[in-house]
């Protein structure tokens, strides 16, 4: 079942929102309380997440809070990775929850926690002991990232790639299975860890991995799980088809899915990371995706039968599938 609703990923990492469209993050903000209310519309009993940030950045926190972005949501996440990006050690976990507990009193998940095995996969297994040494029982949610390596061929969602050096190959090496599904090191152990911690796993259009996923999270024990649906994937000419097989294969997980990634031919720029051109046209999307997959009692009835048929982006515009 779906548990939670989190809006955009990673909002204060330029791979994620173009901070040369939206410098005062405004338009976010904007966009963020809109896509709330539409998913309190159909769905008012579904938690409503800000999208973990990352870095962990207790001034941008206090800027959502002055635009009223925290008034409209149920709970807030953060992203760390202290042994690969961050510019802080692990044992500052506890300091960097309590600059954000600083800042609102809203329940905080960790949406976001790994480490990658580019160096070594005992690095990845002594940081996942020690992360849960640490985090455990401190919040809410603690979800792992990741099940799966990144596929090389399909390329890390950052902004200057390769450019970024070895930063840029740590992406490719976050999973507890390697590429082919071999599994690394940290798989026994972290299944001493589940369900208390949970999982992290984007599935791509079509991805060929999920009914092997659903089998191993199955296996580990995993019961809390937080992947995405695209906004940019709508656009797919079978997207429905596509969105529907995703989550009936996870219907048996607690699941948090996150909305985000602005169709190239709906944004400011022709990006992912980019403001839309129309906010309320992501908050139609939450609510479309809201009404489908976790529809509140009688949420459906009264709204426009282009949301409850699934039709919706078909009215507001052609769909484009993406090259």
């Amino acid at each position: 079942m779906i548990e939670a609703a989190m809006i955009w990923n990673e909002p204060n990492n330029k791979s994620h929102w173009d901070p040369e469209i939206d410098p005062d993050w405004s338009r976010f903000a904007n966009m963020a309380k809109l896509a709330a209310d539409a998913i309190r519309d159909i769905n008012p009993g579904l938690r409503r997440v800000l999208g973990g940030i990352s870095p962990i950045d207790p001034d941008f926190m206090a800027l959502m809070k002055s635009y009223g972005v925290l008034d409209h949501i149920d709970a807030v996440a953060v992203h760390g990775f202290p042994l690969d990006w961050n510019l802080w050690q692990i044992g500052e976990w506890p300091l960097r929850l309590e600059e954000i507990r600083a800042v609102t009193d809203l329940p905080m998940w960790i949406s976001e926690v790994g480490v990658s095995t580019f160096g070594a996969e005992e690095v990845q297994l002594w940081g996942l002991r020690k992360t849960a040494e640490l985090l455990k029982g401190k919040v809410e949610r603690i979800q792992w990232y990741s099940l799966y390596d990144l596929p090389r061929a399909w390329g890390a969602t950052t902004r200057h790639k390769e450019a970024e050096g070895s930063s840029y190959y740590r992406h490719f090496y976050m999973g507890l299975l390697r590429e082919d599904g071999a599994p690394k090191l940290a798989v026994d152990e972290f299944a001493r860890h589940t369900p208390e911690i949970g999982l992290v796993q984007w599935f791509h259009f079509e991805d060929p991995r999920l009914d092997d996923a659903v089998s191993w999270m199955k296996r580990l024990g995993v019961t809390h799980l937080r992947t995405g649906l695209s906004w940019a994937d709508r656009f797919q000419p079978s997207a429905l088809a596509w969105f529907d097989r995703q989550m009936a294969a996870l219907e048996e997980f607690e699941v948090t899915v996150t909305f985000c990634f602005t169709p190239e031919h709906r944004g400011i720029a022709p990006h992912h990371t980019s403001a839309p051109i129309v906010p309320e046209e992501f908050a139609d999307f939450c609510a479309e995706m809201t009404a489908r997959y976790a529809p509140g009692p009688s949420s459906l009835e009264g709204l426009p039968e282009s949301v409850v048929s699934g039709q919706m982006r078909e009215t507001s515009f052609p769909i484009q599938p993406r090259e």
